[in-house]
């Protein structure tokens, strides 16, 4: 490998703006700030709304005239 090629890396600290989580990584930043993070994202909790999903659904389907029942 080359020298003096490749960025310095460090221990940093990743913060969760959402649920105040912390957990250390390496990165070539010294602090990184995220909005969500598996400890509060829905699709990792299990909290995920399905029936919004199939509302949203049955509205487009309404909304353009899709008859499923065919």
């Amino acid at each position: 490998m080359k020298a003096k090629i490749h960025p310095v890396m460090y221990e940093t600290k990743v913060i969760c703006a959402s649920c105040g989580n912390e957990f250390m990584t390496h990165s070539t930043r010294k602090e990184i700030k995220v909005d969500t993070c598996s400890n509060c994202h829905p699709f990792y909790t299990g909290r995920q709304r399905f029936q919004q999903a199939a509302g949203r659904i049955d509205q487009f389907n309404k909304k353009y005239g899709f008859d499923q029942k065919k």
